[in-house]
This record gives structure tokens, C-alpha cells and sequence, in this order.
């Protein structure tokens, strides 16, 4: 009798009996599944000695190992439907789970705080007017994070004031001529 009904279970995706029956249906189909996952020629003989249909057999190692992959075990759900009307016999439904396909979680994004610009690094070359005016010396401005608003600000009094010119750089070049940039 346990044999047609795990078939059945199989073939159909799901039976109707009473409870006593459906819990120990669930431990023979689980069973199944974990044979049919394994999926080797000792497997499907096992298989075959309690399912005796060939098809069912082929279909179950055919999508168990796809269904049920990332499942270890709660192959099956037995879900209560009530009483039958002849005998008032509890009637349970055996049913194989789909396993629903986990979600990945989304990595939560940090908040950005008010928007801020950086001045990029700059290299001036300058002559050094101590002890050797023909002495090059490079200097680096580090990278500096203000607000944009104060940025603008301070470009605007700068643009302002008609007392702050730029210095022309002294470069030199290759051949050893010096080279004026405005």
C-alpha cells in the first residue's frame, strides 16, 4: 500500500489520505529524494525496489537534484485538510515542497554626506630666492575636501582683489634655458 501512495506522491506531486498514513509516507518519500539526489546506478536500484514504475523513477533522479539542491532534508509537507464525512477520519494532504529560491541581500549603502570637491594635487616649480636663485624646488599641495559653497566663496574674493596676481613660474627646461609661463 506504502508503495503505490510514495508512486502516486511521486507521479502527482500530491495525495490526499488519512494522517497516520501521510506520516509515514513523508519518511518513505524524504527517502526517495535523498536516493534520487545521489543519483548513482545503486540509487535508482533502490529506487526502483519500492517505486515500481520505471517513468516515475526517471522522473523523480530527473528533477530531484535540480529541486531540491540546496534542501537537506523537508522534502514533503503534510498539511491537515479536516475529516473525512464517512468514518470522521482526520485527512491530511502529502505534498512535495518547491523550495523557494533564497534572495540575495542587498549590501547596504552608506549615507553621503553633503557634497564635497576636492582640489586636485599641484606641482609648482618655483625659484628659490635664498642663497641659489638657479636652485629648482618642487613642492606638492595635498588634496584638500571643502564644502563646495566654501569654495566658491573664497574663488570669488580672490577674483576680487586686483593685488593677487600669480606669480610667473621659472621652469627649466632640457637644455638648460629657463622658461617663463604666465
Amino acid at each position: 500500500m506504502f508503495r503505490n501512495m510514495v508512486t502516486s506522491l511521486f507521479k502527482h506531486d500530491r495525495i490526499r489520505t488519512t494522517d497516520a498514513k501521510a506520516k509515514e509516507i513523508r519518511r518513505w518519500a524524504d527517502q526517495l529524494v535523498t536516493l534520487a539526489k545521489r543519483g548513482d546506478l545503486h540509487a535508482r536500484r533502490q529506487a526502483m525496489a519500492i517505486i515500481q514504475e520505471k517513468d516515475v523513477v526517471h522522473k523523480l533522479f530527473a528533477e530531484a537534484p535540480k529541486r531540491f539542491a540546496d534542501v537537506s532534508g523537508g522534502y514533503t509537507r503534510v498539511v491537515k485538510i479536516g475529516f473525512r464525512p464517512g468514518d470522521a477520519a482526520a485527512v491530511s494532504l502529502v505534498e512535495l515542497v518547491t523550495p523557494e529560491p533564497k534572495k540575495k541581500k542587498k549590501p547596504r549603502r552608506k549615507k553621503k554626506a553633503t557634497p564635497v570637491t576636492e582640489t586636485p594635487k599641484a606641482v609648482v616649480t618655483e625659484v628659490a630666492e635664498t642663497k641659489a636663485p638657479d636652485a629648482k624646488v618642487t613642492v606638492e599641495a595635498e588634496a584638500v575636501s571643502e564644502p563646495a559653497e566654501e569654495t566658491a566663496d573664497v574663488q570669488a574674493e580672490a577674483e576680487a582683489s586686483p593685488e593677487a596676481e600669480p606669480a610667473a613660474a621659472v621652469e627649466e627646461t632640457e637644455a638648460g634655458e629657463k622658461k617663463e609661463d604666465k
